[in-house]
């Protein structure tokens, strides 16, 4: 009789003890962040892409008193950082700044990729899109795109164009119009924007292409020269540069790339959401904004599912862009 009394209070006390552990991922959940989160930036530090994650990581910071934490994981056109966030624990605490080029044009480039962007990836939040634009430094003989392409076609491969990797979209910007203007320019990859940035400035290549965050300091220092811009429209930063379509390179010339923040697949769906608001509200702000279009970047807030439509439609657009330009990387 005695043995029944612990036994009938286990049994009383079952349904709240398997109350409590239901409860016990949510409650850890909202207690999210309980740590700092890493932003893995996947440039060098100096370009667009890092420029962009050290303002958002820096907002954050500073509005939600979360601690985020930028890291940068340079190389391969953006591919190992990116191919590092993929095998990150989806717990929230691993986010990065994906863009274009390597969550869209990298794996119809390289034949050999570690992560499928649609899959391995849950979209979080969009944060600014941007033309690429094509610069030589102010002292160069070519005070236009004409001139580019006179002296290409003259001397096929003379001509040399930097670039922040293979198999970024910025790359393909530059392969895409050599097929359009039907000349051969030399492709000089480097580890970065700022790298190809530092080369050009020297005059040790001819060109650049580039984002428009990456340039726009030197633009504005007077030590670039725009040639073209390769978006359908002329961007707002640089209002009096020609698109490439319209100096006669292809009429639906159309280049662009985009920014935004992405986590391991699984993450749980109340951080993703959260983390969208979060941003969304600093891209609300109208110092952020003044902030990303002084790097010549528009920005853009989307849900998580527009921002997945957006990666999903893009992923496939550039299946076709990419086997037109022949363009492969090992």
């Amino acid at each position: 009789m005695h043995n029944d009394i612990p036994r009938r209070a286990l049994l009383r006390a079952l349904p709240a003890l398997a109350l409590g552990a239901a409860a016990g991922p949510a409650l850890a959940q909202a207690a999210w962040p309980a740590k700092p989160i890493r932003l893995i930036v996947p440039f060098p530090p100096g370009g667009g892409t890092d420029i962009l994650s050290r303002l958002i990581a820096t907002q954050l910071t500073e509005v939600t008193r979360w601690t985020v934490v930028p890291d940068n994981r340079g190389g391969a056109g953006g591919t190992i950082g990116i191919a590092e966030a993929a095998r990150a624990q989806p717990t929230g605490y691993d986010i990065v700044m994906g863009q274009k080029d390597n969550m869209v044009v990298a794996p119809w480039l390289y034949k050999k990729l570690s992560y499928d962007p649609v899959k391995d990836f849950a979209a979080v939040a969009h944060v600014a899109y941007t033309p690429v634009v094509i610069v030589t430094r102010t002292e160069s003989k070519f005070q236009s795109l004409k001139d580019v392409v006179e002296a290409a076609r003259k001397a096929p491969d003379a001509v040399t164009f930097g670039s922040p990797g293979n198999g970024t979209t910025i790359h393909l910007a530059g392969e895409i119009f050599k097929s359009a203007a039907q000349v051969q320019i030399r492709h000089v990859p480097y580890k970065g924007s700022n790298a190809a940035m530092m080369d050009v400035l020297a005059g040790n290549v001819d060109l650049m292409v580039s984002s428009l965050p990456s340039a726009i300091g030197q633009l504005k220092a007077g030590k670039l020269r725009p040639l073209a811009v390769t978006s359908a429209r002329r961007s707002t930063s640089l209002p009096d540069v020609p698109t490439v379509a319209e100096l006669g390179y292809g009429k639906d010339f159309d280049v662009s790339t985009w920014y935004g923040l992405f986590a391991p697949a699984g993450t749980p769906k109340e951080v993703v959401t959260r983390l969208n608001a979060e941003v969304n509200k600093l891209l609300a702000r109208a110092d952020v904004q003044a902030a990303i279009h002084a790097q010549g970047a528009e920005f853009q807030a989307m849900t998580p599912a527009q921002f997945a439509d957006l990666l999903a439609a893009d992923y496939l657009k550039w299946k076709d862009i990419v086997k037109a330009s022949g363009a492969t990387i090992e």
